[in-house]
């Protein structure tokens, strides 16, 4: 990987820390060079109506695994322009761009990102979208590491790959030392039936000694994708302990949305999402959206940068929504005062900022400076409906702010 990507990775994840969290910081970052999350771990169809996207709308979105990206086009909007700190990340949302233009129909569409696992989607790769992708894209996915081509992830169950891919394997060992079978709460066709396997089978986990001991070291959450500072603010809400949080986030996928509506649940807890013809998944994935899909993915881009950076080359007042998921977690008031300068400067009237925290509270207010927080107002009763309606269950609150413009002396 590039000096540019470990430079803006560092950038992003180092702080002024001591000497302990440093290292875990520096650990972190040389993480994110390569794939960390096959799926997006934010809901978008929450993100969708809380924005309220409109067919003029520009909208720039913090990429990740890409689904958001691809769930925004299916809204029919202006353009998506994603960015995103890790090149594996940038590499998968231009194979998922590349793919939604160039695959025969939704049903090979769906294999290959849908499916994941079958040997003839390295003929689909080769066949259709290998010539659309540039030249980075498809170095990246013809790379031998160190025996086959990444593409063949594609071949062998992609969502078993990644950081947070491998981070769910170990949960699901570590739920077999505890004689769990995860089957029965696939099964269920209640939200009673979730509660009481919660209440039965995953609840006594959280009194493991393995699980309270790894729970205590706060490198075990990177296979999440949290780094130390955000690791320190889950512990925050549980007075200090994180595994209370852990165990409320867990108690909330498994239990406050129908398992058969939530794919995040699926993901963790089956590896795949439902096979059943009309199982949950992504919007992008959603078989009636694949025409609209395939006409928006033009308008559809993703680079390799920060969002501050991105933005402090658009023109004024040019963006209507702005989605930063949880990075601003990771940020210092410096680095958090530059990137709402630039979104404050490019906002058009009636702009929407949303974003997660994996504490509870909204981290702006007293950080942000007044004079640009002024000119933003926070829309409580849709942050509540949003954080209600996130089915990932991994963040504490979704927060959604709305531009004003100057206010009135």
């Amino acid at each position: 990987m590039s000096t540019t990507a470990k430079a803006q990775l560092d950038s992003a994840v180092l702080q002024e820390s001591d000497t302990a969290t440093s290292r875990l910081e520096r650990l972190f970052s040389r993480l994110f060079l390569g794939l960390v999350y096959p799926q997006i771990w934010e809901d978008p169809v929450a993100d969708m109506a809380a924005l309220h996207i409109q067919p003029t709308d520009n909208l720039v979105c913090i990429a990740s695994g890409g689904c958001n990206m691809m769930s925004y086009l299916t809204a029919n909007p202006a353009s998506v322009t994603a960015v995103d700190l890790s090149p594996a990340h940038v590499a998968l949302g231009r194979l998922k761009l590349a793919a939604a233009e160039t695959l025969p129909d939704h049903a090979a569409f769906y294999q290959f990102f849908g499916q994941a696992n079958l040997k003839s989607n390295r003929a689909l790769y080769t066949q259709y979208i290998r010539k659309a992708l540039d030249w980075q894209a498809r170095a990246f996915w013809e790379e031998h590491t160190p025996f086959r081509p990444r593409i063949s992830l594609f071949e062998r169950g992609f969502y078993h790959h990644g950081l947070l891919g491998r981070f769910l394997g170990a949960t699901h060992f570590v739920a077999r030392l505890g004689g769990v079978n995860f089957a029965p709460l696939l099964a269920a066709r209640t939200l009673e039936e979730q509660k009481a396997y919660f209440d039965a089978e995953i609840a006594p986990l959280f009194d493991m000694w393995i699980v309270r001991k790894l729970a205590g070291f706060r490198a075990s959450l990177f296979g999440l994708g949290i780094p130390p500072a955000q690791y320190d603010k889950l512990a925050a809400d549980g007075d200090g302990d994180v595994l209370p949080v852990l165990r409320e986030r867990v108690r909330k996928l498994m239990c406050d949305a129908p398992i058969r509506d939530n794919y995040f649940a699926w993901q963790a807890f089956a590896r795949q999402y439902d096979p059943a013809p009309d199982g949950s998944v992504p919007p992008y994935l959603e078989a009636a959206n694949f025409d609209r899909l395939r006409t928006a993915a033009r308008r559809g881009r993703i680079v390799n940068r920060s969002l501050t950076d991105l933005l402090a080359e658009a023109p004024t007042a040019s963006k209507d929504c702005y989605v930063l998921l949880d990075a601003q977690d990771w940020m210092n008031d410096e680095q958090l005062n530059a990137l709402w300068d630039e979104i404050t400067r490019t906002a058009k009237p009636g702009a929407r900022v949303l974003f997660r925290t994996g504490g509870i509270d909204d981290i702006l207010p007293g950080r942000v400076h007044d004079t640009t927080l002024a000119q933003w107002r926070y829309d409580e009763p849709a942050s509540a409906t949003a954080t209600a309606a996130d089915r990932s269950a991994i963040y504490g609150a979704v927060h959604l702010y709305r531009f004003e413009g100057q206010p009135d002396v």
